[in-house]
């Protein structure tokens, strides 16, 4: 499609001349503006996905998929319910269980929480829990005594595993005085870290009976918590997990409880990158602007060409080539750039934050203890054919506008 001759023509208007210098400053620019452009959307996009994907493990990993609830806020006969549930085609597993919110108390250092009443064997079976103990053991995960904490929550109270908590229940005993506070206190067996600040600075774990028995549920519990195979596709599940429940239960999904929250992720994202691909658009019209510039001062070169037989078609190549070029290189110097970075964004965070004493991703402020990337393939994919089309278009212009030159006009100038 395109001559040898076409392309070393291309190349001598690329290379700078001192007579050309300001030309070629703004091919430069052009140049730096995609491979900026590109390297940006690449990083912005990868870290919105490991975002979605890391809150998502998370959430899920504790929440579980889908919640069997009742209007009146206990699950009794929860055991025969369980098996019936359990042997419904894409449920992994069907966890009792009891919450309830506390006032954590020790050494004068207090610290609202949740607790969750579990089963030491559903405790240990889920990974980010059990793959992720700091301190302690969860063989000590039993009686009526013990309980996890977060890691968090575990350095605001100053305890650490042997330690006594105090939890304190606002649904105390009901007095002629008054309603008397719950009081019992636990032995720290452990703490865990799965790496979300929620989680780690307010949830307490206890065995299921020594919670039925503080929040006083009797034989009853809070809900039954469903993991299935395909939590992203839940409406058949929901209805043949529905079709085992009794009237009473109802089904409340991960979906319905976080559709806020990642709905607006989703919303920040699709945002950010509408404006990024603009710094994309700006480079593609510093193109025209430098394409432009380049025919205007090639008129008599390209007289010239036309003269000695080079037809408008071959004209038009030359300066496609030279445009196309210009894109061409800024995409893949952006790709590049775009993905080193984003597969090494934590350790760049931690050098700053080394270099300038600053904490540039508070766990407070961003839920997450460290900063996730995740490539996908597709999107890079979308934003290379993104600028490759911006630049190609870019280039039409000028090119057509060299083709279209008048030899005879452009010579009688000189």
């Amino acid at each position: 499609m395109f001559s040898a001759v076409e392309w070393m023509i291309a190349w001598r208007y690329m290379r700078a001349r001192r007579a050309e210098g300001f030309i070629s400053v703004i091919a430069g620019f052009s140049l730096m503006g995609i491979a900026l452009g590109v390297a940006t959307l690449i990083i912005v996009l990868s870290v919105m996905n490991g975002f979605r994907i890391e809150l998502l493990d998370r959430i899920l990993g504790l929440n579980g998929h889908i919640a069997v609830i009742t209007s009146t806020g206990t699950v009794a006969n929860y055991n025969p319910l369980a098996e019936r549930v359990r042997v419904v085609d894409g449920v992994l597993s069907v966890t009792p269980l009891v919450e309830g919110q506390i006032l954590a108390t020790n050494g004068g250092r207090s610290a609202g929480a949740v607790v969750r009443g579990l089963t030491s064997e559903d405790l240990t079976s889920r990974p980010s829990i059990a793959d992720n103990i700091r301190l302690g053991s969860l063989a000590n995960f039993k009686g009526n005594d013990a309980i996890v904490l977060g890691s968090r929550l575990a350095r605001s109270l100053g305890a650490i595993p042997g330690d006594k908590v105090t939890l304190v229940s606002p649904k105390g005993t009901v007095t002629a005085f008054g309603t008397v506070p719950r009081l019992q206190a636990y032995t720290v067996v452990a703490t865990f870290e799965v790496g979300m600040f929620e989680f780690d600075s307010s949830f307490i774990f206890m065995p299921l009976e020594a919670a039925q028995k503080y929040f006083r549920m009797g034989d009853t519990v809070s809900q039954l918590e469903i993991f299935v195979k395909d939590p992203d596709n839940l409406l058949r599940q929901r209805t043949a997990i529905g079709a085992a429940l009794d009237v009473e239960h109802r089904l409340f999904d991960w979906q319905q409880s976080n559709r806020s929250f990642f709905n607006a992720l989703q919303v920040e994202r699709n945002v950010m990158f509408l404006i990024l691909t603009l710094i994309i658009l700006v480079a593609a019209f510093n193109i025209i602007s430098s394409l432009i510039m380049l025919v205007k001062d090639k008129g008599s070169a390209i007289a010239i060409l036309r003269t000695v037989g080079a037809s408008r078609g071959t004209i038009m190549r030359i300066f496609f080539i030279v445009g196309t070029s210009i894109g061409v290189v800024g995409t893949a110097s952006g790709t590049i750039l775009g993905l080193l970075f984003a597969h090494n964004i934590e350790s760049l965070r931690r050098a700053i934050e080394s270099l300038t004493g600053n904490d540039l991703f508070a766990a407070e402020i961003y839920f997450l203890s460290q900063l996730p990337a995740e490539v996908d393939t597709g999107e890079v994919i979308m934003v290379v054919c993104m600028a490759l089309g911006l630049s190609i278009l870019a280039t039409l212009y000028p090119s057509w506008r060299a083709s279209r030159l008048d030899p005879v006009e452009a010579l009688r100038n000189e």
